[in-house]
């Protein structure tokens, strides 16, 4: 929360400022350690409600949490305390809501909150994972190998996303354009081509009278059709977000024929970087289970994670009750009873996780290899129809005149 004071300083001076503090108790505290004293303090209330929470319609960025993680890491190991860290890297952020975010982090610490329970106040900066190892960092003493450890993390998840966003780019550009094109066709270039060639009352082509058929068609029908899509979508959209649909849903986009083989990769590459880092840092290995049912969006992959915790809790390891489920692919599961047996589990899941990266990066640009030649020769064929189409009642119509 914001506050305004006014204060008298030890050489009896009027000062005027605003502070951030968790309450009003906090806030004269920090005055009085400053060697204020208070005479004044009010909590500033925003012109609008939802002033307060605007600032978190402003997205922050992986890449800034890593980059913040890893400057406070730096700055630890020089010996500079928690608050003042914090206080150093406020002054140099640029984003104002995550400027904002340190701040209140600055003084929930200096009330006397620890760093992990200050952060789990802003989930929607850092993931319920970074605060967890922030947390054992806390424990264990070496808060600045734990911030780098989920450093690391978070910036091997944004590049794989980054990296199959960056794939798939060109492919729905294409695609988008195909679609964009073909409509205003439709709409104003076949209609008039239709009048040009009634108007001579000959016998039209094959191609040119399927063409003009479903274009006249689509003229009548086209809205009904629009309307029946967005009906479709609207219903499959709602059920999607019912638990059933969504379980469905998630569960087919890990089952797909190509496609879901590459979103079961990554997922599973994300579970085993994800438990390889949280039992290298010594999170117990159910409270783990807990953190991997919670950290990912897919509800299928959350049912088998959460089978396969309840299975550990009851006595059957981890790579047991993984075989039991199929969407636990074979190397994982022979890896993950390997680190058992050997004690050695967080560095195997390591091998198994960037072995599925390497796996799950060449299928995506194995699949965009193919769809773009694919969606290419698609476009060819249908602008090669229609120039059929055009150019043989053109010569048709040539002909029969001439005649």
């Amino acid at each position: 929360m914001q506050y305004s004071y006014v204060a008298c300083t030890e050489d009896n001076k009027i000062i005027k400022g605003k502070l951030s503090a968790s309450g009003q108790e906090a806030a004269s505290d920090m005055l009085a350690y400053s060697g204020y004293r208070v005479l004044s303090l009010k909590e500033i209330t925003p012109f609008l409600p939802a002033a307060k929470s605007t600032w978190r319609l402003r997205p922050i960025k992986p890449t800034e949490i890593i980059m913040f993680s890893r400057q406070l890491a730096l700055l630890l190991e020089t010996g500079t305390d928690v608050v003042t860290s914090l206080e150093l890297l406020k002054a140099q952020v640029t984003n104002r809501s995550l400027r904002r975010i340190i701040g209140d982090v600055v003084s929930d610490v200096q009330s006397g909150s620890p760093l992990s329970q200050a952060l789990s106040k802003h989930p929607h900066a850092f993931p319920l994972i970074h605060q967890r190892l922030v947390s054992v960092g806390e424990r264990g003493g070496n808060l600045e190998v734990v911030l780098r450890r989920a450093a690391n993390y978070m910036e091997r998840i944004a590049t794989t996303r980054k990296s199959v966003k960056s794939a798939l780019a060109y492919p729905i550009i294409v695609f988008i354009v195909a679609i964009v094109v073909v409509a205003v066709l439709i709409t104003f270039v076949f209609p008039a081509f239709s009048g040009f060639y009634t108007s001579f009352g000959v016998q039209l082509p094959a191609p040119t009278r399927a063409l003009l058929t479903t274009t006249d068609w689509l003229h009548r029908y086209g809205l009904w059709l629009l309307a029946g899509i967005v009906i479709a979508v609207g219903v499959g959209y709602i059920y999607t977000r019912t638990p059933a649909g969504r379980y469905q849903w998630c569960k087919s986009m890990l089952t797909l024929p190509y496609i879901g083989n590459i979103n079961l990769l990554n997922e599973l590459s994300g579970c085993c970087h994800t438990l390889s880092l949280l039992y290298g840092s010594g999170l117990p290995l159910p409270e783990i289970m807990a953190l991997l049912v919670q950290g990912t969006n897919n509800k299928a992959m959350a049912r088998a994670l959460t089978e396969v915790q309840q299975d550990m809790i009851a006595g059957q390891g981890l790579s047991n009750p993984m075989r039991k489920n199929s969407l636990f692919l074979p190397l994982m599961v022979q890896m993950t009873a390997v680190g058992e047996e050997t004690g050695n589990l967080d560095n195997t899941l390591t091998t198994v996780a960037e072995a599925y990266e390497a796996e799950a990066d060449d299928k995506t640009k194995s699949m965009v290899a193919l769809i773009t030649p694919a969606m290419t020769i698609i476009i060819g064929l249908v602008v090669g129809f229609i120039a059929l189409a055009l150019l043989s009642a053109m010569y048709s119509v040539y002909g029969q005149v001439s005649f």
